[in-house]
């Protein structure tokens, strides 16, 4: 392997592409990008899951702005990896797969691993493709990084076959053992080797492909149009801002849209990957009572955020609001509702021009709208508040009804006031983290990693491999419930073996908590959703992690702060937090 291969051609495009991380879980069919890779100073991170390489390259991409990388072997390998590859499609989150194959002159003949893997890629990713030739290897990871990035961004797909990765006096070797190269007797078998021997040149030594980059598409939005947008919120008297993950894509200086933000003066709500764009606390973001403030708004302006689920297909803002929407997608800006004024850019740069714009202008004053505002967040704060105090205060002694565990408001509001400033937060699960979501507060912007709106189970210990990595020495917590930790525990692993430090925190109630509350109300049965109150903190041990566990609320500073020193060592942490049952999220719906 001292010759230069097809793998180094890969490792030079994505270094000069600033790619400094390259995920994977090894394969003979892939060895040579990894070794290319490492040749031209990448860290190759290795991990228990082709389907975790996924989420932590997703994890970069969203962290950095930048691509995020992954190769897995053939067949198998490739297929580990649907699940993490739609939800990075439907994230719009910039990557590019590297799957294997078999050799080219053995495609459809039945080798190991050999299966159609276009046809499963095509339909998930924005850009699926297969590499015929040696030549064509840097031009066609170049143009795939490019689609990757370009208008809507998401996952590509590009298919390796091994005979283009070895050097080729190793790949002859291999055509010769197997085809009996040299041997050849007879005019059928002599047209055959003459067949094989031409292929194998043109493999090596056919012409490289015409440069294949893509042109920067056009902007659909005529200035004008952000001139008409800029005029209607100047005028409105209680105006609405709704920030989504889309406005952090690609973006490498968060700062420059959180200024904007902040100049634009709106009361402003924050979804996603947009979370944490104002920090910790700010005056104009809000966090509750998010669709009593759409039904009374008179202007809405959503940014990077679809009229999905999530704002109740469109139907939480009231009728006679005039919406505005900024997205990089067409569809996603006609979906559902049809805005008055739609606006084809990132979300993130339309946010910048009408900062700009409305310097100019003189803007309706509205201290009467955010005092309503701020008084609703307050008062539903101090609710928040109220119940954890509460639930800290019971005493199992004397109240039969509770139980002796912790109370994971109680909980959230003592890991609320323990996160450093630099906190950045991994979550993946459904009751514990929907409750985390009500009293954590992210400290700063690309801060907060959640699934997105595929609502994935099984991101964390990918997502906290990336994040680690993306930002060394930063804190980083992954909150898991008990049911999706079992997908992605093993990933403490990967974390010990390269040196990432994480502090994992299980909400432990033995249930899947979410699913059962609807479950049991309406079908009068657990059946599914019982678990066990399982020893997380031994098997995290068992991984090479230091495990902790916590029965006490008396005991939950005294834990977090030891969870944060062993971090700041450089050992990842795993907190086993037993729950009581908690009816705060009682009613909600998880379907």
């Amino acid at each position: 392997m001292s010759q230069r291969h097809g793998g180094d051609l890969i490792a030079d495009v994505l270094a000069r592409h600033g790619v400094r991380h390259l995920f994977t879980l090894c394969g003979g069919h892939i060895s040579p990008i990894l070794t290319g890779a490492q040749a031209r100073g990448l860290a190759v991170i290795d991990v228990r899951d082709e389907a975790n390489a996924v989420f932590a390259a997703d994890a970069v991409a969203r962290t950095t702005g930048g691509i995020g990388v992954a190769a897995v072997t053939a067949g198998p390998g490739v297929t580990n990896t649907i699940t993490a590859i739609k939800n990075a499609q439907m994230a719009q989150s910039p990557l590019l797969l590297f799957g294997g194959s078999t050799a080219t002159l053995l495609k459809g003949r039945g080798s190991l691993q050999d299966v159609d893997q276009l046809s499963i890629m095509k339909p998930i990713t924005k850009w699926a493709a297969s590499v015929r030739s040696v030549p064509a290897l840097a031009p066609m990871t170049e143009r795939a990084i490019a689609i990757a990035r370009e208008g809507v961004p998401g996952p590509v797909f590009l298919e390796v076959p091994v005979d283009l990765l070895y050097p080729e006096a190793v790949v002859r070797s291999w055509y010769e053992k197997e085809a009996g190269l040299g041997k050849a007797k007879g005019l059928g078998a002599r047209a055959l080797e003459l067949y094989i021997r031409g292929h194998l040149y043109k493999q090596f030594h056919a012409p490289a492909t015409p440069d294949v980059s893509l042109p920067r598409l056009p902007r659909l939005t005529r200035s004008a149009s952000l001139d008409e947008v800029a005029d209607a919120v100047a005028g409105a008297d209680r105006p609405v801002l709704v920030i989504g993950s889309q406005s952090m894509v690609g973006v490498t200086d968060p700062e420059r849209v959180a200024a904007a933000v902040r100049a634009l003066g709106l009361p402003v709500f924050l979804g996603g990957m947009a979370r944490g764009l104002l920090g910790r606390a700010h005056e104009l973001q809000f966090r509750h009572a998010r669709t009593p403030a759409l039904k009374e708004a008179d202007v809405v302006v959503v940014a990077g955020f679809p009229f999905d689920f999530r704002l109740g297909y469109g139907r939480s803002i009231g009728r006679s609001a005039k919406v505005i929407a900024a997205n990089l997608s067409p569809v996603e800006l006609r979906k559902n509702r049809r805005p008055e004024l739609a606006v084809e850019m990132h979300p993130g740069e339309f946010l910048v021009a009408m900062a700009e714009r409305l310097r100019a202008r003189s803007t309706s004053p509205r201290p009467a709208w955010l005092a309503t505002l701020r008084q609703r967040e307050a008062a539903r704060d101090d609710e928040i508040a109220a119940s954890a105090r509460a639930a800290a205060a019971s005493d199992p002694a004397v109240d039969p009804a509770v139980d002796q565990f912790i109370d994971p408001l109680h909980f959230f509001s003592r890991l609320e006031e323990a996160m450093s400033d630099d906190a950045a937060l991994v979550v993946d699960g459904g009751d514990f983290v929907a409750t985390a979501s009500y009293v954590l507060r992210p400290r700063a912007p690309l801060a907060w990693l959640d699934p997105g709106v595929f609502g994935t189970l099984g991101v964390g210990g990918g997502f906290a491999i990336g994040a680690a990595l993306t930002k060394p020495g930063r804190e980083v917590w992954l909150l898991w419930g008990d049911g999706s930790s079992a997908y992605t525990l093993a990933e403490l692993d990967t974390c010990v073996r390269h040196g990432l430090a994480p502090i994992a925190i299980i909400g432990n109630d033995a249930s899947w908590s979410q699913i059962a509350r609807e479950q049991i109300d309406v079908l009068g049965t657990p059946l599914g959703t019982v678990l066990r109150r399982t020893d997380y903190h031994v098997v995290a041990q068992g991984y090479g992690a230091v495990g902790l566990l916590l029965d006490d609320p008396a005991k939950i500073d005294e834990t977090l702060a030891t969870a944060k020193r062993i971090s700041r060592e450089g050992r990842p942490v795993c907190i086993n937090v037993l729950l009581r049952k908690s009816e705060f999220r009682k009613g909600s719906i998880s379907i």
